[in-house]
């Protein structure tokens, strides 16, 4: 089985499309997956399963749905989960950054046409979020 980014054609930037479960919302963006994804064990995350690749807002597009997502924060109020509120999926996430600017946290489960191969190859970072630690991986992330 390939494991290698090369092998499985997810090196390189390029555009993406995805949408949620229903097709209610649907969106593009450019990212090279190859580059890393991440997983998150603080409850929101953790909870959904929430499996995401950042990228500045200049590389996201909504092409459909605005009218269907709402929007849930909780702690700092700093992050917008968005959500379909027709089947309920979150297919994206936005944050204002100040030293960065608005990234835009892509759920890669709602990405359309990768194939479990690819899926498999791309490469994941842990974050403790649950304790603030971003910079660092939880003890146990198998249920990440």
């Amino acid at each position: 089985m390939p494991s290698g980014t090369e092998e499985v054609g997810i090196a390189g930037l390029r555009t993406y499309r995805g949408s949620c479960h229903c097709g209610a919302v649907a969106f593009e963006c450019e990212l090279d997956l190859a580059e890393g994804t991440q997983r998150c064990n603080c409850s929101a995350c953790s909870r959904q399963r929430f499996w995401k690749a950042m990228v500045p807002a200049s590389a996201f597009r909504l092409l459909q749905g605005a009218d269907q997502l709402s929007d849930y924060q909780f702690g700092g109020n700093n992050v917008h989960h968005r959500f379909c509120r027709v089947c309920g999926v979150k297919p994206f996430g936005t944050v204002d950054l100040p030293e960065i600017g608005r990234l835009v946290a892509i759920n890669i489960a709602c990405l359309d046409g990768l194939s479990d191969l690819q899926r498999v190859a791309i490469p994941i970072r842990y974050e403790d979020g649950r304790h603030d630690a971003w910079e660092r991986a939880p003890a146990v992330t198998r249920y990440l």
